[in-house]
């Protein structure tokens, strides 16, 4: 199977509006990295599910031996993707994104070795991977990255070992994100490991931002030194939304210790004067009833990627990525940010830019109003990476901060616009996002007479309104379903 084969095939793509100019087009959607959209075939296995089913730990009906079966082979779908070890590793399901696991991971990590008090971290963390450690550890050092603002490159190894040895015997894990969510710039998330391990810290990564793109097995060459302790990623980002997050880690890292969390299914026994929690994995891990057609749906969707194989994958985006970046480069007005010497630092399908006289948000609200492209803007809840990346714009502003009007500008100025890839984005896709990009550079003060900055930096049309229930109102599409019932006439 060749990624081109499932290009169509994703919920949504089809999805039509009617625009500020009146005219009703099809929507161009350029904001994976924030969710992507749900890759038919993985609902559909999802759906069948659902004719099925029971709730899990039990085999003493039918369905409930189905469910537990299929729940069981999404444990499995999530270790393979990884290329994990399942007597070594397990797969753990939690909350609705990366989370839920990287909060239990500092708590576990910090209450398992409290005399090493310092977590290593980097400077282009999503919020998930960084607010965590904070609160957990004792200290919290972020490694520096190549390069200089607005260039910033991957993270400095150099540095980092640097900040390895000067805190030797003190670093519990360093937390690291395999791509950044900004600008999707690559971390050498093996060459850290190594580092790492050769002081005795782990390695924690995010791969939420990573692995929907490219192939990212634990070990890249097999040798444990290389090998990643503990991977979080989220379903939503992986054509699977309404899916659960996922940890894999190694067993040991969560075993001989009480989980955070307690309730049904991860005990072996309860009495009045304690209760027994299971050895078993994940059992231990997922308190409750879990969210059993979600995680069957995204082993779904990680089985089908398997089958058409994440190196291919890769490729194909490098392809379209390359063609875009340069494109974009060479256009005048456009600011990227990162550094774009793909060589020299490798980066993902997400591309942060502004365009030179229009604010983020105004360049993202009319690429929506008139376009029909779906970007977003803002610091993408990584606020000092997206802050070092403005840093010479910022300063050029050389705003008096009690000047009237002050944080409104700078909330203005303060972000960017992102346009993120996924496996169904096409060229014809990348190129309406360029000539939006064209037509708002033409016309900057077109487009500025159109809207009304508002208190939070944001941009609203003077005469256009969209408002979400012309679209979808659950109440409404509720009251559809139910009128196509006949049996609830004269009871509802």
């Amino acid at each position: 199977m060749s990624p081109d084969a499932l290009t169509k095939e994703f919920i949504g793509l089809d999805t039509r509006y009617r625009l500020a100019d009146g005219r009703v087009t099809r929507r161009r959607y350029l904001d994976s990295a924030a969710s992507t959209l749900a890759l038919r075939p993985a609902r559909e296995v999802a759906d069948q599910l659902l004719e099925h089913y029971a709730n899990t730990h039990s085999e003493l009906h039918f369905s409930a031996r189905i469910v537990q079966r299929a729940y069981a082979w999404a444990h499995a779908q999530a270790l393979g993707f990884l290329q994990a070890d399942p007597d070594r590793h397990t797969a753990i399901f939690a909350g609705s994104g990366c989370t839920a696991s990287l909060n239990r991971l500092a708590r576990a990590l910090a209450a398992r070795r409290p005399e090493r008090d310092a977590v290593v971290s980097t400077l282009m963390e999503h919020h998930a991977n960084d607010l965590p450690h904070r609160k957990h550890a004792r200290h919290i050092v972020h490694a520096p990255l190549n390069g200089e603002p607005p260039a910033l490159g991957a993270v400095d190894l150099t540095a980092l070992a640097a900040v390895l040895e000067q805190r030797r015997g003190r670093v519990n894990y360093v937390a690291v994100s395999a791509a950044s969510n900004v600008t999707g710039i690559i971390n050498p998330v093996h060459d850290i490991a190594a580092l790492a391990h050769a002081h005795g810290a782990w390695v924690v990564v995010d791969a939420s931002q990573y692995l929907a793109h490219a192939p990212l097995p634990l070990s890249d060459t097999g040798a444990t030194d290389r090998e990643l302790d503990a991977v979080v990623f989220s379903g939503h980002k992986l054509y699977a939304p309404g899916s659960p997050g996922v940890l894999v880690a190694r067993r040991n890292l969560l075993a001989d210790q009480e989980p955070d969390e307690l309730g049904g299914g991860m005990v072996d026994d309860v009495h009045l004067k304690g209760y027994l929690v299971t050895d078993r994995f994940p059992d231990r891990e997922e308190a409750g009833t879990p969210n059993i057609v979600g995680a069957v749906q995204l082993g779904a969707a990680l089985n089908i990627l398997r089958r058409i194989g994440m190196a291919r994958v890769h490729a194909a985006e490098q392809a379209r990525l390359r063609e875009f970046v340069a494109e974009l480069s060479a256009q005048p007005g456009v600011r990227l940010y990162g550094d774009t010497d793909l060589d020299r630092t490798p980066r993902l399908g997400t591309v942060a830019f502004n365009l030179d006289g229009l604010e983020h948000g105004l360049t993202a609200t009319a690429l929506n109003d008139y376009h029909n492209i779906a970007v977003r803007n803002g610091c993408f809840c990584a606020h000092p990476y997206v802050r070092e990346l403005l840093k010479p714009e910022l300063w050029a502003l050389e705003l008096d901060p009690d000047a009237e009007g002050a944080a409104a500008l700078l909330a203005r100025r303060q972000g960017m616009v992102r346009a993120s890839f996924g496996l169904h984005t096409d060229r014809d896709d990348l190129a309406a996002l360029l000539s939006g990009i064209r037509d708002l550079l033409a016309r900057p003060d077109h487009y500025r007479a159109l809207y009304r900055p508002d208190a939070d930096g944001g941009f609203a049309h003077r005469t256009f309104a969209a408002p979400a229930e012309r679209y979808f109102d659950a109440e409404t599409a509720l009251d559809h379903a139910l009128s196509r019932l006949s049996v609830t006439q004269g009871i509802l």
